[in-house]
């Protein structure tokens, strides 16, 4: 017979999750980075707590101070730059109305199949500047209000960005007892093998940060030494718009891509081809191979769990996918081997058959 206050009390607590969760929904994605960056760095605050001698306040405030000057200066003086290098793009436009192109390149004409057609594009282009920038105009005001609804998300996610580094500081001033908490619900759940799946999560999140940092780290430079060996002006500026694009997937060749045209457009053809072969090799190139292997090292997963989680997850829950994904194949992969290396459990007949005692 069920016991009908105990059945209210539990619906009453369902009740009370299920408003608390929708009373933080529009927090999620600001909680969840706030998260991430404490868990990530959270060896630091172990040692700056040591060093303040046990003052986790004093400590967290301090390390949340540095990643608001690490983060929002760099982004400040980005912004800045960028502004000034539109105007120079606006101003590269209208000198195409008003002057035509160079030109055309001997070697455009020498492309196999298209070569011809991509020259009489470029004359067009020369003789009807104008013109042709007159057509484009609905289609530019169609790409003008993509960037607009682009650059509305772009200011959301700097408004959650600010929001994750206010909540970072409760992270690293709370997170001992937030750990403990979530270790002993775990323990109601499962029991003894709780701290062993936090551990897993906790290194998983960990090396997927590691990996995507070090990642963006990694193609920032090697884009920073293409641009300077390529002479683009501001390659600085570059380097960091390939940091920050680096983050989501696809996204250098929307820095070096652009940096090429540049160089063609200027006529500097083979400085032009050696960047679009260092960006599409090298820059490019190093995600497939520096990221799987920064987030599948020190740990026990397959190096195919890993890459599954990675892209499956940006698939499906998008960037915050990028640490969700593998988070959770790495969740499922040690439930499944620890059921799999478990001893299975004998039946009783089989049981009172190996005990009973063999006639001589």
């Amino acid at each position: 017979m069920l016991n009908n206050d105990r059945l209210l009390v539990q619906i009453l607590l369902l009740g009370l999750l299920g408003a608390s969760l929708w009373v933080l929904a529009p927090f999620w994605s600001a909680l969840f980075w706030a998260g991430v960056l404490a868990f990530a760095s959270w060896p630091l605050m172990r040692v700056l707590s040591g060093l303040l001698n046990g003052r986790e306040s004093m400590a967290a405030a301090l390390l949340t101070a540095g990643w608001v000057l690490l983060v929002a200066l760099p982004l400040a003086w980005l912004v800045s730059n960028l502004a000034e290098h539109i105007r120079d793009a606006t101003e590269l436009v209208k000198s195409v109305q008003l002057q035509g192109l160079p030109a055309a390149p001997d070697w455009l004409r020498q492309i196999p199949l298209v070569g011809e057609r991509l020259v009489r594009l470029w004359q067009t282009v020369d003789a009807q500047g104008g013109a042709f920038f007159a057509g484009l105009k609905p289609y530019m005001g169609e790409a003008g209000n993509w960037l607009l609804a682009r650059s509305a998300q772009v200011g959301g996610g700097l408004v959650e960005l600010v929001l994750s580094l206010v909540l970072v500081f409760f992270f690293y001033r709370d997170g001992p007892r937030m750990a403990m908490f979530a270790e002993r619900a775990l323990e109601r759940l499962i029991g003894d093998r709780a701290e062993h799946y936090l551990e897993l999560v906790a290194g998983t999140v960990q090396r997927v940060v590691n990996g995507v940092i070090g990642t963006a780290a990694a193609q920032a430079l090697l884009a920073l030494i293409g641009f300077w060996i390529a002479g683009i002006p501001g390659a600085l500026v570059l380097g960091i718009v390939t940091f920050a694009f680096s983050l989501i997937p696809m996204g250098p060749p929307l820095v070096w891509v652009p940096a090429t045209a540049w160089l063609v457009w200027h006529g500097d053809y083979g400085y032009a081809v050696f960047l679009g072969i260092w960006g599409m090799f090298v820059i490019s190139g190093v995600d497939n191979v520096l990221k799987p292997y920064l987030i599948s090292r020190g740990g026990n997963l397959p190096l195919v769990v890993v890459l599954l989680g990675v892209f499956g997850g940006i698939l499906a829950f998008g960037f915050m996918g990028l640490f969700l994904g593998p988070t959770l194949l790495a969740v499922a992969y040690s439930l499944i081997s620890d059921w799999i290396d478990q001893p299975v459990p004998k039946l009783p007949e089989q049981a009172s058959i190996e005990e009973e005692p063999r006639p001589s």
